[in-house]
């Protein structure tokens, strides 16, 4: 009997900050029951990523601004998505963008990306300045030519006091402790075009790897 290795997989790693608006409820059932509260059971969002520190292979992904248009028409876990992918030409190269194409689409393993990456076909690849301004719950986006997010604090409906909630999943595989609040965003590319307003967003920081 011949013993054969697996194919060796390239290593990545990648640290940072995401922006999770979509358009469940704020506080997004998916974390919990798996499903959609949105209106019509779609998960519908746009996700934008600053990597602060990591590799991919030999790559440094440090500095890399992304962002990803998603549309499911049901559950994530039911499939049949479309992504539209987004890097900022300015901080991110094509070396890099190589790289993301292989982490976000599942072929380099690694969560969240092993699984996500089942759940949709890839629509396509923009290039486009990816401006973030973060101050927490209350952090905008913007996506030259593509499109716009911007999150706010939930708050007390008895006395319109700020009202900071977390949501922590110790064993999350996109994030472990999200602060939530309530967002808006829209965004078109490639074919997809989403909207919503009052709905789901998250603040995360997030540690990925294979």
């Amino acid at each position: 009997m011949t013993v054969t290795d697996a194919a060796p997989t390239t290593a990545w790693a990648m640290k940072g900050v995401g922006y999770e608006f979509c358009n469940c409820q704020p506080g997004c059932t998916c974390n919990f029951s798996g499903y959609p509260s949105s209106s019509d059971g779609s998960c519908r969002a746009l996700v934008v990523n600053r990597v602060s520190e990591g590799h991919c292979g030999d790559v440094d992904m440090a500095g890399v601004t992304c962002a990803a248009i998603l549309d499911w028409p049901k559950a994530i876990h039911d499939g049949g998505g479309r992504a539209v992918f987004v890097v900022d030409p300015a901080n991110t190269s094509q070396e890099q963008t190589e790289c993301l194409a292989q982490i976000c689409t599942g072929q380099l393993g690694g969560m969240p990306w092993e699984i996500l990456g089942t759940t949709y076909s890839v629509a396509g690849l923009v290039q486009a300045s990816i401006l973030i301004e973060d101050a927490g719950v209350e952090s905008t986006v913007t996506i030259d030519g593509v499109g716009t997010a911007t999150g706010r604090t939930l708050r007390n409906p008895v006395t319109d006091e700020p009202h900071e909630a977390h949501i922590v999943l110790p064993e999350g595989f996109i994030w472990s402790d999200g602060l939530c609040g309530v967002g808006g965003f829209e965004a078109a590319a490639e074919g997809v075009s989403l909207s919503s307003q009052d709905s789901n967003w998250i603040h995360y920081d997030y540690d990925w790897h294979n």
